[in-house]
């Protein structure tokens, strides 16, 4: 029997790795779910630097939620590229400090008795 095209080859590993420098963060994801997850990027935004930040962003939710990243991708497609950020945004401050939130361009002023006590 020859192979075909289509077959698997289980000595390749089918992964891909997923990394940011600057959270340390790293996760090891399918190299399916990550090409689906980054061509629908690309469809939204306008350049593969953009369309790469989203999908790391995209799968570190879902590692962080448990949730299937193809579930958050289909509740975010139709989406366009303003509405994928806030959406994105949205899940990603769920996960940070709130004194580090995004998508906020004001600035939020903090208490009073809290900030003077603050040494800078």
């Amino acid at each position: 029997m020859g192979g075909t095209v289509n077959s698997l080859n289980t000595n390749v590993d089918l992964t891909v790795r997923i990394y940011d420098q600057f959270y340390e963060y790293e996760q090891f994801v399918s190299a399916e779910e990550y090409d689906v997850v980054f061509s629908y990027m690309k469809s939204v935004f306008t350049t593969d630097l953009a369309a790469g930040n989203f999908t790391v962003a995209l799968f570190r939710i879902a590692d962080t939620t448990q949730t299937s990243v193809l579930t958050i991708l289909s509740n975010i497609q139709g989406q366009n590229s303003i509405q994928v950020t806030q959406t994105l945004a949205y899940y990603l401050n769920n996960l940070r400090s709130t004194s580090t939130l995004l998508g906020f361009g004001a600035l939020s002023t903090p208490n009073y008795y809290t900030a003077r006590n603050v040494l800078a």
